[in-house]
């Protein structure tokens, strides 16, 4: 297996029990981070939330609308704002959870992560794991008290890749991108939901559908996730930094440039819009790979544009 094995307590995949222990804590945030499915909407009509919980919203404050593609993650002074509006303050310990299980809560994981929040856990099995122990759930969220927060973002870039640093990869050792859609759009023998894209996959991806690693609301266990991941990542590797490669002009053996950016070992995550394929970059963190980034635009913006290339 080419992932280290890891100590299961650096996992941000917490259980009900520990989530119940933590949420008492003045320093813990619970967000509900749902969004509707592309095929399957939430019911709108019945709210049931677990107590104390916020609204991130992953398609309102915390989505560029000024980007023609869907979820667009923003930049690091929009998320501070719509942060501090939740009342987070630097600190903080995040709590994600949604109410399908785990759809839309790896994403909000995800932005955290990339925003440089060092504690930020997903609720397994997410709602319905909650109330399934019998736990209260309430019909309102919780309203933000007093002044806002104090929370500053500290972008860690690593978490994501754009689309001319991808192109710039492809075929590159070292780099393994693995695709969440389904099957049947991998390979273009089926449509996709959104309108005007291309069919197909970004050259010398490999596909993970994200339903596979999930048992129903949760992730299966690690051991099936190990095979689901077999020969699809890459170790971590040794990474080079850009520091180092401006100020000595020197580069590991391990490591190559492109253009002045540093090049090591890297999962690349991909999907339709950036939300599924931060499900399998989290199961892949869960099992100890730190060397995971999620293609923001994802086939939504490779589909879209005449400059990329595709495979069937």
């Amino acid at each position: 297996m080419i992932m280290e094995k890891m100590d299961m307590r650096e996992s941000p995949l917490i259980s009900t029990d520990v989530a119940l222990q933590m949420i008492n804590d003045d320093q813990v945030v619970l967000l509900d981070a749902t969004i509707d499915k592309v095929n399957e909407k939430m019911d709108r009509d019945r709210l049931e939330l677990i107590p104390g919980s916020l609204f991130f919203d992953i398609e309102g404050g915390f989505s560029d609308h000024g980007s023609v593609y869907p979820h667009t993650m923003v930049d690091a002074a929009v998320f501070e704002r719509e942060a501090r509006k939740l009342g987070i303050n630097q600190g903080d310990k995040v709590i994600v959870y949604d109410r399908w299980g785990i759809y839309s809560s790896p994403r909000a994981w995800w932005m955290f992560k990339l925003m440089g929040v060092e504690e930020v856990y997903v609720l397994r099995g997410g709602l319905p794991a909650w109330k399934a122990a019998g736990l209260p759930i309430v019909d309102a969220y919780r309203e933000v008290a007093g002044l806002e927060g104090d929370f500053v973002a500290k972008e860690d870039k690593d978490w994501m890749i754009g689309t001319e640093d991808l192109m710039e990869r492809l075929g590159l050792d070292g780099q393994m991108i693995v695709d969440a859609r389904s099957e049947g759009r991998f390979h273009g023998t089926a449509p996709e939901p959104r309108a005007g894209l291309k069919s197909g996959h970004i050259p010398g991806s490999k596909n993970i559908p994200f339903d596979r690693v999930l048992d129903g609301i949760d992730y299966k266990e690690d051991e099936e996730l190990e095979l689901i991941f077999e020969g699809k990542l890459v170790s971590d590797g040794k990474m080079v930094s850009e520091e180092k490669l401006m100020s000595e002009n020197v580069l590991d053996d391990d490591s190559k440039p492109i253009g002045n950016k540093p090049l090591g070992n890297r999962n690349i995550f991909t999907c339709g819009s950036g939300v599924s394929a931060a499900i399998l970059a989290l199961a892949a963190y869960h099992l100890g790979s730190r060397n995971v980034a999620v293609y923001d635009g994802s086939w939504s913006e490779w589909g879209a544009r005449e400059d990329t290339q595709i495979e069937r």
